[in-house]
């Protein structure tokens, strides 16, 4: 279907962006508490997400918003450092008109996070809220925090008397906790049993906001919801699939947390391998939220390990060095603020991977991701194998370029299709063209941003692009077998590649030496 074809007939069907809802189980009256309400992430991301869901009329009818945090601010203050952030960073500016009802919604209390008195102070001011918005008990918890601080949070919460039993009876506690989810398997391991300690597994929601994403949403749409790419979705018609996370940036302001974190904790033990999950899974049986969660999990467990023995032959990795973003002069990752000089934090990997199962086997996943690359782009690309080297693909001096499906994350919303067409002549002349759709210019509105989607389906329960325990810990383990062979080299530097560029020439090896390249993004 031609863009103008679609774009007609969304203009005879409506929206289906403004029809989502109908669909979906609906938010519940409750009280958001944002702990960390004070800081950046709430500025940035989760007080303009429900700002936005406020305008568009999604919030439920007794709804009301409580950041929680030590900064010294009150009611009014907190409102205006809400608006500030709405201001910079929302998909939408403030309205005037709307503002003071959104404005009513939004208080403040001010504790420190290991303080018992600071939860029973919180909960007498919830108390009052809840009297005030009538609202039933329904309470989520939002933990923008450090994961250190994790444990703590959720047992003063529960001494507190803050969390109420997962019985279907009583208000719901839900709990939502940002990634990453600990720093090591280890770390992981130990949050997880601290949150299982004080709360029913139900109750845990754990972030990760690239599963939000409308492109990555509907993943499951163009897969299930189209009886063309499913049969075609397998080892036999797919010769290797390419992820790539590019990052113009480099770690600025996040200097103290990436330098102990680095490409492969940062991006591709939760954001990565989740959009991996989505592209491997099997069909399931019902949109259950476990349904769904457990064929995520089953790629996981079908991880080619990667050890000490094959590291090497099966992931790069790198750090920039000097170079030019944008015609600007930048330093090397060593030469950044707060990095130390002889760091050897990975600032860019590099992977290939194998599901071995049925469906994928023998196909590669490769993997890249990186900071201070030539620009801000998050793809998933399908390459399709090439057709037989008869008929129009029969001169080996001009052979056809393969199709390609390839889903635009970010910047940019969207999917495309590369396949081959006859040129316009007499003469007959293969020349490969694309697809595009764009959520942008297809639906004429702006998507929501993903942590808008994530906070409404934890009102409304749906966990279902929520991670679950053994989810997270199943990544970690394929993840820890990395980590223990990196540490086994003592590797004292890293190669570096020019900031500005793709990455490091190894990379390309990596891939090349199966005959294949990276896209030109």
């Amino acid at each position: 279907m031609s863009a103008g074809t679609l774009n007609d007939a969304v203009r005879a069907n409506g929206n289906p962006l403004a029809e989502r809802d109908v669909e979906q189980q609906q938010p519940q009256a409750c009280t958001l508490v944002i702990f960390g309400g004070g800081g950046d992430l709430s500025r940035r991301k989760l007080l303009p997400a429900i700002y936005n869901q406020g305008l568009d009329g999604e919030l439920p009818a007794s709804f009301a918003l409580l950041g929680f945090a030590l900064e010294d601010l009150n009611d009014d203050s907190f409102r205006d450092f809400a608006k500030g952030g709405i201001e910079r960073y929302s998909r939408r500016p403030v309205d005037p008109d709307y503002w003071p009802d959104f404005a009513r919604l939004v208080h403040y209390e001010q504790g420190s996070f290991d303080d018992a008195q600071a939860y029973e102070r919180l909960k007498a001011r919830l108390d009052e809220i809840d009297a005030h918005f009538g609202i039933p008990g329904n309470r989520i918890f939002y933990l923008a925090i450090p994961p250190a601080l994790i444990g703590t949070c959720v047992s003063h919460l529960k001494q507190a008397g803050l969390v109420n039993p997962a019985d279907g009876i009583s208000p719901f506690t839900r709990v939502i906790v940002e990634k990453p989810i600990g720093r090591d398997l280890e770390s992981a391991r130990k949050i997880n049993a601290t949150l299982s300690e004080n709360l029913d597994e139900s109750q845990i929601y754990r972030i990760d906001h690239y599963l939000g994403k409308e492109t990555v949403q509907n993943i499951l749409v163009l897969r299930f919801g189209n009886a063309i790419f499913e049969p075609l979705w397998n080892a036999r018609y797919i010769d290797h699939v390419q992820i790539t996370v590019a990052e113009e940036e480099g770690v600025g302001t996040r200097a103290g947390y990436y330098d102990k974190a680095g490409a492969l904790r940062d991006m591709v033990q939760n954001h990565i391998l989740q959009l991996l999950t989505l592209i491997a899974m099997e069909p399931p049986w019902s949109m259950d939220a476990d349904v769904i969660r457990n064929h995520r999990q089953d790629v996981l467990n079908c991880l080619r390990r990667i050890d000490r023995a094959t590291v090497d032959q099966h992931l790069v990795r790198a750090q920039y060095g000097p170079g030019f973003v944008r015609g600007e002069d930048v330093p090397g990752y060593r030469r950044e603020e707060n990095i130390s000089s002889d760091s050897t934090t990975e600032t860019y990997v590099a992977l290939k991977v194998f599901v071995d199962n049925w469906r994928w086997s023998g196909v590669p996943f490769y993997i890249r991701t990186g900071k201070r690359m030539p620009k801000r782009a998050s793809e998933i690309a399908i390459h399709f194998k090439p057709i037989p080297p008869i008929l129009f693909n029969s001169n080996p001096d001009q052979t056809l370029e393969p199709n390609v499906l390839t889903l635009n994350i970010q910047p940019n919303e969207g999917l495309s299709m590369r396949i081959a067409t006859k040129l316009p002549g007499s003469k007959v002349r293969i020349y490969p063209v694309k697809m595009d759709f764009r959520y942008g210019s297809t639906f004429g509105e702006q998507s929501p941003e993903a942590y808008e989607r994530l906070l409404l389906d934890v009102m409304a329960g749906d966990a279902t692009l929520f991670m679950r325990r053994d989810a997270v810990e199943a990544s970690w383990i394929w993840v820890q077998d990395i980590f223990d062979a990196w540490a086994e080299t003592r590797t004292r530097w890293l190669p570096e590649y020019p900031a500005g560029t793709w990455g490091p020439l190894d990379a390309d090896r990596l891939i090349e030496t199966d005959g294949r390249r990276w896209r030109l993004l």
